[in-house]
Parts: structure tokens; C-alpha cells; sequence
């Protein structure tokens, strides 16, 4: 049985050699993928929510502030909160804020879109009889999918980045 461990471990790693998987941000900071993401500069989003956005962009993106940015990036956001569960009384249990984000990624020099993608996620949100709560609740979960907005759509950069990057066959 000990001498099969090592055969197990050498064939997997041959097996897994040749799927074609690579690392997005080889090269660490100085790669390709972390250099051409380190190029776009946020424009402004209104609202709360578009601050939050703004904030976690740019501590993702490190991006570049003010003008001059080779690419900008545009995000326009739709924040909604429904009410899901209702007791007889017609008083909401549940509550679901929902954010959406429809963001382009504009090459400054030449004006034209060279990415429009959207990207959203939605969280539950407990009503209990304490108004400050539930507000304090629905401020948190904006502040969460700001941050997982935001990650998505760095990822989507980063994978577009990539692909720019490859050599064309």
C-alpha cells in the first residue's frame, strides 16, 4: 500500500498537468492581468450603494485616480429591497435587498466600449420588531454586496484582461 501513494500522487499531477488551467495573475503584481486591471479609473456612481461600489472598485482595482487612465470604467446600479414573508397581520418577516450593477469598461483614448456586463447578487434580511435593527441589518447586507458586486466584476476585468494578454493563435 505505501509504495501506490507516491504512483497516485505522480499520476494525478501528470493528469492534471495538461487540462490547460493556468493562474490569472501569474506574475503577481507585475503580470500582465494586475498591470492592465491597475490601468482603469472608476467613474462616479451615485447613491450609497454607488459609494460603497466606488470604495470597494478602487481597493481591488488599486485604480488609477483622476484622468489619464488608458480605460474608464462606467457602473450604474439598481438597489431594491421586496418584503418576501408576510404574517396575517400583513407585517413583513423577511425582507431581500437585490443589487444589480450594469458596468462597460470605455477605452479612454477612443471612446468605444470594449466590455458591457452585468453582475448582481441578492441577500435575506430578518425584519424583527427593532426598526433600528432592521435598518442596521439593511445597511449591512448593501455593504456586503457592494463587496461581492465588486469582486465580480474585478474578476470579469481580470479574465478580460487575460484574454487580451494571450498571444492569438
Amino acid at each position: 500500500m505505501m509504495r501506490l501513494a507516491p504512483l497516485t500522487v505522480l499520476m494525478s499531477t501528470m493528469l492534471l498537468g495538461g487540462c490547460g488551467l493556468q493562474p490569472l495573475y501569474s506574475g503577481g503584481s507585475n503580470g500582465p492581468v494586475s498591470r492592465a486591471i491597475g490601468q482603469v479609473s472608476v467613474d462616479p456612481i451615485e447613491g450609497k450603494a454607488g459609494w460603497l461600489m466606488t470604495n470597494a472598485l478602487n481597493d481591488r482595482l488599486g485604480a488609477v485616480s483622476g484622468g489619464g487612465a488608458p480605460y474608464r470604467l462606467v457602473v450604474k446600479l439598481d438597489d431594491q429591497i421586496r418584503g418576501l414573508g408576510v404574517r396575517r397581520d400583513n407585517s413583513v418577516t423577511r425582507e431581500r435587498r437585490t443589487l444589480r450593477a450594469r458596468y462597460q469598461l470605455i477605452d479612454s483614448a477612443q471612446g468605444t466600449v470594449v466590455l458591457d456586463q452585468t453582475a448582481g447578487s441578492d441577500v435575506g434580511i430578518d425584519v424583527v420588531q427593532s426598526d433600528y435593527a432592521v435598518v442596521a441589518a439593511e445597511n449591512t447586507a448593501l455593504e456586503r454586496l457592494s463587496v461581492m458586486l465588486a469582486d465580480q466584476i474585478v474578476a470579469r476585468l481580470a479574465l478580460y484582461a487575460r484574454r487580451r494578454a494571450q498571444p492569438q493563435p
